[in-house]
């Protein structure tokens, strides 16, 4: 029997891809300047091209020098801003940075693939809820397509791809990728504990999380995003990762049942 695959749709085959990226903190960072090479590829393989947006409403600190790719001229400055305009200058695009907090800042609706990298389940659940009020105010409205979530502990990790809302209804469609909130329900119990108190050190942030965590985080990331986009479809919907042990388990895709 043939693996199970996943397959972009037909809307994403051609032109701008519009991608919002929620948080450019520990992982969003390395997402970001990931996400300038996978533009690159794109449009050297394909006709397909990235449009992106970045949301962040935290300046650079001491404690972000090392594990996050800022330097030490970029303290207090805005991370959205700081890092948007080094890779537009740098590879001559025009993507947006606004400095402000999702979904409140920006509006999620209008873009193809939605990207958090955010601390706390709280700021899932904001993203989620804007998404759900948008469904219920209009089924016709435009949301993503694919929800792409990032997140890490200090040795180990996660990302998972999930479709917002169905693309395709009918006997034949595909089975819908389950979101993060879906995959991990107990991200919606909001009386959990959260710990997203800010380290003061570079030393205090070593001490807190892996100094390469983040970025091995989010190269599985954009390789898979890389497979979606670049070549057409994908064999998994994820994958934890734990660089303790070496260990790299992916997340299956979705199987139909023997109903449908």
């Amino acid at each position: 029997m043939l693996p199970e695959r996943h397959y972009l749709p037909a809307k994403l085959q051609d032109g701008a891809i519009k991608l919002l990226l929620v948080g450019c903190g520990g992982n969003g960072a390395q997402m970001l300047m990931g996400l300038a090479s996978l533009d690159t590829a794109l449009r050297a393989i394909s006709s397909r091209y990235l449009d992106v947006t970045v949301v962040d409403d935290d300046t650079v600190s001491e404690a972000n020098l090392g594990r996050q790719p800022f330097y030490r001229c970029d303290l207090g400055n805005s991370k959205a801003r700081t890092l948007v305009e080094r890779i537009n200058i740098a590879h001559g695009l025009d993507w947006t940075a606004v400095h402000g907090r999702a979904p409140g800042a920006v509006d999620v609706r209008g873009f193809d693939v939605l990207v958090t990298c955010v601390d706390t389940a709280s700021a899932r659940r904001a993203i989620s809820a804007a998404i759900d009020k948008s469904l219920a105010a209009d089924h016709y409205v435009p949301l993503p397509n694919y929800w792409l979530d990032l997140g890490n502990r200090a040795t180990d990790g996660q990302f998972l791809l999930g479709e917002p809302m169905s693309r395709r209804v009918g006997v034949n469609a595909p089975v819908r990728l389950p979101t993060v909130l879906e995959y991990f329900p107990e991200l919606a119990d909001e009386s959990a504990a959260e710990d997203d108190v800010p380290s003061c050190s570079v030393a205090e942030a070593l001490e807190r999380q892996s100094l390469f965590v983040n970025r091995v985080v989010a190269s599985h990331a954009l390789a898979l995003l890389f497979d979606l986009l670049g070549r057409g479809s994908i064999s998994h919907a994820g994958a934890f990762i734990n660089l303790a042990s070496g260990q790299a388990m992916p997340i299956q895709l979705p199987r139909k049942s023997e109903d449908n």
